[in-house]
């Protein structure tokens, strides 16, 4: 928690967002889907998020071009989001990823930076985004990168990916997951 007054706090501070939040996977809410055997509730993920090995096959193409392909990949998963898929560099091909300007800051995880993919004339500006400077219980995101699949052909294990809903959150929605989702008309206060 800050030391600093409450009058003089930034707006970003994670000690204040995260008091704001009343799901946190303890209970699902009436208005959530049930989810059958082989799904899962985006409402049964915890806040804060926990962070998991993902075995399955991540693929990630830009047009007919391969950005990543990795069996490493961690997911995140955080009350009432689709999981966001985090990738080691070293499974993602060199020389695409360019800084890009820009920053946020996540309660759970930390400051985040943003990056562009760079393909000789083509140009996808903020398409993702990692965390050099995790906060405590985030570590093992350092410099792992996860990407928005709206203008990418995302997979996880041969299934097509559909991205969140809302344009800021950067959560995959896999065949497996029921919500609602955050991000969907009417999610502002969850």
């Amino acid at each position: 928690m800050s030391s600093l007054p409450a009058s003089t706090r930034p707006v970003d501070d994670p000690a204040d967002a995260r008091g704001h939040w009343h799901w946190r996977g303890q209970a699902r809410p009436a208005f959530a889907a049930e989810p059958t055997l082989d799904q899962e509730s985006v409402w049964d993920y915890p806040r804060p998020p926990r962070l998991e090995t993902e075995p399955r096959e991540v693929v990630i193409r830009w047009g007919t071009r391969e950005v990543a392909r990795s069996t490493r990949a961690i997911r995140a998963l955080e009350t009432a989001h689709p999981p966001s898929f985090y990738l080691p560099l070293a499974d993602i091909a060199p020389g695409l990823l360019e800084p890009a300007e820009g920053r946020s800051l996540c309660e759970w995880k930390g400051p985040a930076r943003y990056w562009s993919l760079v393909d000789g004339e083509r140009r996808l500006a903020k398409v993702a985004w990692s965390y050099p400077d995790p906060l405590p219980g985030s570590e093992m995101l350092r410099d792992w990168v996860a990407f928005y699949c709206h203008a990418l052909e995302c997979t996880v294990d041969g299934a097509i990916v559909t991205p969140q809903p809302g344009g800021f959150y950067g959560g995959w929605i896999t065949p497996e997951l029921v919500g609602p989702f955050k991000g969907e008309p009417g999610s502002e206060g969850w």
